[in-house]
């Protein structure tokens, strides 16, 4: 059975050995796709094998988009539109534990939200309540998967650990830094939040490969962080995720048997009367399948 896998990140991952049939979707072309506004960039979609891959360059194909900035909930709905059946995340993190190094690779299971100015959620302004459930943010047979892909080409790999979510655009201060490990942080990024979030709106299961680029500033025997550093060893990481992905491609697992694709079942409040019809046009993607109910 042919599995369609979302994959967010930076716009060399499509760049990738084995990749083919390669094109480019605009966004504007998939029915629905554009209610929340414009995505970072165009789609490219290809195959692996029978696995069709679309990616998302999440700042866009020029890095113009800061973290903060980013249509995150146009990026989600563009990838439900295309037909993903469930996302991979590929993120640059800095890691805020003695034992993950840079180049290192964290399949994180957890998420703490320091984020403050960015929409995270499609259920507001627009008449309908939903409350999803978000225990579990990242989906665990997705994730393993990735792991084993990691072991498989040679990458020292982490299973499980907490991404502290920040909104940048600058780094944390070393007391910030700090406080973050006495949470029990292991990574801390800037974008996988609400990007975790709106996935599970969307009901597609989300897992993330986060790429440690550099020891955020709590480690003083080390330099500290700059974009430069960064660059150097994600360039690196990005070999590592091309590789990974590759590996995954036919060991997907079936999204039908994730909690996420169900996640809308007993989420909505708002009565199915009370639900206009511009709010179902707005929300047609996410509705479609509990509509019946709604």
């Amino acid at each position: 059975m042919q599995r369609t896998v979302g994959v967010i990140g930076g716009s060399g991952l499509y760049e990738m050995p084995g990749l083919e049939r390669k094109r480019e979707i605009a966004p504007s072309s998939l029915p629905g796709a554009l209610a929340w506004g414009e995505p970072s960039d165009s789609l490219v979609e290809g195959y692996l094998g029978d696995t069709r891959l679309v990616f998302l360059p999440r700042h866009g194909r020029k890095h113009l988009i800061p973290p903060h900035r980013i249509n995150y909930r146009a990026n989600l709905l563009a990838l439900k539109a295309a037909g993903v059946e469930q996302i991979v995340s590929v993120s640059a993190v800095g890691s805020l534990a003695e034992d993950v190094h840079p180049g290192d690779v964290v399949l994180v299971d957890q998420f703490i939200d320091r984020t403050r100015t960015r929409p995270c959620t499609y259920f507001e302004d627009v008449g309908v309540v939903a409350h999803v459930g978000f225990a579990d943010p990242i989906d665990a047979a997705l994730s393993s998967a990735l792991h084993d892909a990691a072991i498989a080409v040679g990458a020292r790999a982490h299973k499980g650990g907490t991404y502290v979510c920040i909104e940048g655009p600058q780094f944390s201060t070393r007391a910030e830094s700090n406080l973050y490990r006495s949470w029990g942080g292991r990574v801390v990024g800037m974008t996988n939040l609400p990007e975790a979030r709106l996935a599970r709106e969307c009901e597609l299961p989300y897992a993330t490969i986060a790429l440690v680029t550099d020891y955020d500033c709590w480690k003083t025997d080390e330099a500290a962080v700059t974009v430069d550093a960064v660059v150097a060893v994600l360039k690196k990481n990005v070999a590592t995720a091309q590789a990974m992905l590759r590996t995954v491609a036919a060991k997907l697992p079936d999204p039908s048997l994730s909690p996420a694709t169900r996640a809308l079942d007993d989420a909505l409040l708002t009565h199915g009367d009370a639900i206009t019809d511009e709010a179902r046009r707005h929300l047609a993607l996410l509705l479609a399948r509990v509509s019946k109910k709604a």
